[in-house]
């Protein structure tokens, strides 16, 4: 690997501009001098599939392709890849179309704890793109730079063999490279720090408002389905839908800080986890609009370089005279907010989304919503969420008891 171009000296934390390609993705990054690609790539751009072990180059965990060849992220500077295409794990294929390697590995269960599994795919392509004809048994030397933890090696070599076999003429390149592609899904907008792909913005018509919010086709890092009954009737809650910016007012640590136009909103979502304070900067679109109906698909991108994207459905039904909302959320979460646990982190949406139907009720009886922009303390709504957890499993034991 060759770096592409030298920089002039800059102190270790003076920022500076770095403009690359990923997943083949135009990026432009403003980071301290000091930051190494593999940080740059996880914490800036959200792609947590390039993995970090020893950080001395030995492991081969954080194996990328830099101008097609493989390189350890760890051991590069962000600034010493100006100009450089790369091609991390997510570049390599599809959830609904996944690479031969990634299939590979798969059906020969190759990929135990899957740590290791980012950089033997990326090494492993790497291989036979230049040695097609790799014997197998030469496979545990040509790929000794990467280190298995959980004895899992010789099926990742079983895996590896098998698409050399299968693909005698050379492997297929990367699948999943190419316009709003870079983490398999489109990601958010910039928050104005500079730490997030110039390109990846929404689409905009010729008037300058944005054309759509393109959510991710997998599985949702969280599903949320929560219904909640309210004292006021179904045509003050229609008020209340009508009213987008009192809507906001709604949600706890949510407010709307522009109107686009053409229902689309630009706004900031902040939660407190612990001594950890996210604010996530970006776009809403109201998609639908009715008395009983509203349609929002929203995302946005943290400072930390963490993202999120959610689709959001509420609805009122009539509930005797008064009404029931309902709300249904795909969220999708990428970068340090994607590590809380899925269960917990549902648990917690779903608090939120309850503290959201009552200062919703109290906003449709004419009130003013007890909630304000101030970040909702996680902390306090976990604890919460875990009182009910322990509440629901109390009770399941206790009717095993009484049956038993």
């Amino acid at each position: 690997m060759t770096v592409p171009h030298s920089c002039p000296r800059t102190e270790a934390d003076q920022p500076a501009e770095v403009r690359m390609t990923v997943n083949g993705n135009p990026v432009t990054l403003s980071l301290p001098a000091r930051v190494t690609l593999s940080d740059a790539i996880r914490d800036h751009l959200g792609l947590t599939g390039t993995h970090v072990g020893c950080e001395h180059g030995i492991c081969g965990m954080c194996t990328v392709l830099v101008d097609g060849e493989a390189a350890r992220a760890c051991l590069l500077f962000a600034v010493q890849i100006e100009g450089a295409q790369v091609t991390t794990v997510e570049g390599l294929g599809r959830q609904d179309d996944l690479h031969p390697l990634q299939e590979s590995f798969g059906r020969h269960h190759g990929l135990q704890c899957g740590f290791c599994t980012p950089g033997f795919l990326m090494s492993s392509y790497d291989l036979l793109r230049h040695q097609p004809h790799v014997c197998r048994e030469d496979l545990p030397t040509e790929l000794s730079g990467v280190l298995c933890r959980c004895t899992g090696y010789r099926n990742i070599l079983e895996a590896v063999a098998d698409v050399a076999e299968a693909h005698p003429d050379g492997i297929p390149g990367p699948g999943n490279c190419g316009h709003r592609t870079m983490v398999g899904r489109t990601p958010a907008v910039s928050s104005g720090t500079g730490v997030v792909a110039t390109d990846t913005r929404p689409e905009t018509n010729p008037a300058g408002h944005p054309r759509e919010i393109t959510l991710p086709t997998g599985e949702p890092t969280i599903r949320i389905a929560v219904t909640s009954e309210l004292t006021s009737s179904p045509q003050e809650v229609a008020r209340v839908f009508d009213d987008v910016r009192l809507l906001a007012r709604c949600l706890p640590g949510a407010e709307l800080t522009d109107e686009v136009g053409g229902g689309w909103y630009r706004g900031r979502a902040r939660v407190a986890l612990g001594p950890v304070r996210l604010s996530f900067d970006g776009l809403a679109h109201v998609a639908e609009q009715s008395a009983e109906r509203l349609v929002v698909a929203a995302q946005g991108q943290d400072s930390g370089g963490g993202g999120a994207q959610a689709r959001i459905v509420l609805s009122a039904r009539p509930s005797g005279a008064c009404a029931a909302l309902h709300a249904e959320a795909d969220v999708f979460l990428t970068g340090r907010i994607a590590g809380f646990g899925r269960s917990l982190a549902g648990d917690v949406s779903r608090r939120m989304f309850e503290d959201f139907a009552r200062a919703l009720d109290q906003a449709a009886s004419g009130g003013e919503p007890l909630v304000g922009p101030q970040p909702p303390r996680a902390v306090g709504i976990l604890a919460a969420a875990l009182a009910d957890r322990a509440r629901r499993r109390w009770q399941q034991l206790r009717r095993r008891i009484t049956r038993g």
